[in-house]
């Protein structure tokens, strides 16, 4: 027993398993760019920095290197990109200082204390839920779209049923992978 074969079924269900798939991504995007203390390249993932007239993303002007767990170094290809990069983290919401020493830029990332570390946790636990919320969101659009199917005859009682429990268990399954998500970030924040 499986999810009813009818056309007119699965671009419903690949649309919704698609939104889930992308919000999944999406809050993982979002959880590497919070800073928990230690050092990585992706809390500059969003960092733009003009560039010759334009805003670019930092990675397309300079490397970006994790010597250790407290350091970023960004070296950029164009020394000339040095004082746009340097505005460009003050101006930033990152919190950190770069030290410029005309060849690299280094961020030291400081320590969080235990009740920074615990407002973060319940940010994360916050931007979960809404991820959560989200996906189950996109369940309930798809499951009307299932009693429309009903009632205009496209599908019987019984296949919109079976169609629900693969909708159930697709929302199940991304609703874990949120959990799993969750749980791997909050070790992170409150490891010190």
């Amino acid at each position: 027993m499986g999810i009813p074969n009818v056309p007119q079924l699965q671009p419903v269900l690949a649309q919704m398993e698609d939104k889930m798939k992308k919000a999944v991504e999406k809050m993982r995007q979002d959880f590497s760019t919070l800073r928990t203390g230690r050092a990585t390249g992706a809390l500059l993932d969003n960092l733009k920095v003009l560039y010759y007239g334009s805003q670019v993303p930092l990675k397309q002007v300079a490397a970006v290197g994790v010597p250790d767990g407290r350091t970023i170094e960004i070296k950029p290809w164009d020394v000339s990109a040095l004082p746009e990069i340097e505005k460009a983290i003050q101006a930033s919401d990152l919190g950190l200082t770069p030290n410029n020493d005309g060849k690299i830029i280094r961020l030291s990332v400081p320590s969080l204390t235990e009740e920074r570390r615990r407002d973060l946790v319940k940010a994360v636990k916050k931007m979960a839920e809404d991820f959560r919320v989200s996906i189950r969101n996109d369940r309930r659009e798809a499951m009307e779209k299932l009693k429309k199917f009903e009632k205009d005859k496209v599908l019987s009682e019984d296949q919109r049923k079976l169609a629900e429990e693969g909708l159930q268990k697709t929302t199940d399954l991304y609703i874990k992978q949120i959990d799993e998500s969750l749980a791997v970030k909050e070790k992170e924040i409150m490891e010190v």
